[in-house]
């Protein structure tokens, strides 16, 4: 398959062609590892992230349009977590999160019935949060990160000519400490393993998740209709709830 084939066909999983709008849900766990000590479950967490796939007529491909929240929660009970070791939880609230999708060797494996496409995506840039100002939020003046994306669908469908096939996901993520933690340049970070899947509609988001989502910035039940950039991230977002650094 060439590039631009491979690149509808993931794009097709991920999205849909039409520019409808498509809904995935997640769900996992937050697992803490440092020298020394033993691995442990922090938190539970689930999400959701409704996006819209244009035509990028300027660079070819795509551009995938979307708004991501997702929310920590009791490793135990499964409730959204407000406070955690008496600190408040920043959940997230990524708005934008788009991405462009460019031609390239999408890596595909075919698992009998199943076709799976994998992305590796390692992270390393200036951190929106540098020591010197969040000497209690911020590990280090980079940072890093390690995102590892598999998103299966049916082979039959993907013969097929439908914009849009069914699809479920699995997604981890190295990373380290959430800013609002406060763990400072302590060794160690945070394992996220979660799994979900393209949802029907957004109805099919858990009621709870969407009554959390419609009581506090209900804009995330809708994918972007246009491209803005930057992106949102946790970092950027605890930066703008606290721009000066230092929060008490």
């Amino acid at each position: 398959m060439t590039p631009d084939d491979l690149l509808r066909d993931f794009a097709r999983t991920r999205a849909s062609l039409d520019g409808e709008e498509v809904v995935y849900g997640w769900s996992g766990d937050v697992h803490s590892w440092a020298p020394g000590e033993p691995y442990r479950r922090l938190f539970g967490f689930e999400g959701v992230n409704v996006s819209r796939l244009l035509a990028d007529e300027e660079e070819g491909g795509y551009r995938l349009l979307t708004r991501e929240a997702a929310f920590y929660l009791d490793p135990a009970t499964r409730e959204i977590l407000e406070t955690w070791q008496g600190k408040p939880v920043v959940h997230v609230w990524n708005d934008p999160a788009n991405l462009r999708l460019r031609p390239f060797p999408v890596p595909r494996t075919e698992l009998g019935d199943q076709v799976c496409f994998s992305l590796e995506i390692p992270l390393a840039y200036p951190s929106p949060l540098p020591v010197a100002d969040y000497p209690l939020h911020s590990a280090d003046d980079t940072y890093r990160a390690l995102e590892l994306f598999q998103f299966f669908t049916p082979a039959a469908a993907l013969a097929g000519g439908a914009p849009s096939v069914p699809a479920t996901m699995s997604w981890t993520r190295m990373s380290p400490w959430l800013p609002w933690m406060e763990q400072g340049q302590r060794p160690g970070g945070l394992t996220f393993h979660c799994r979900g899947a393209k949802l029907g509609s957004y109805a099919e988001v858990p009621e709870r998740t969407r009554a959390y989502i419609a009581g506090r910035h209900p804009e995330f039940a809708r994918a972007p209709e246009k491209w803005t950039e930057p992106n949102e991230t946790s970092w950027t977002y605890f930066r703008a709830l606290h721009p000066r650094g230092n929060p008490e």
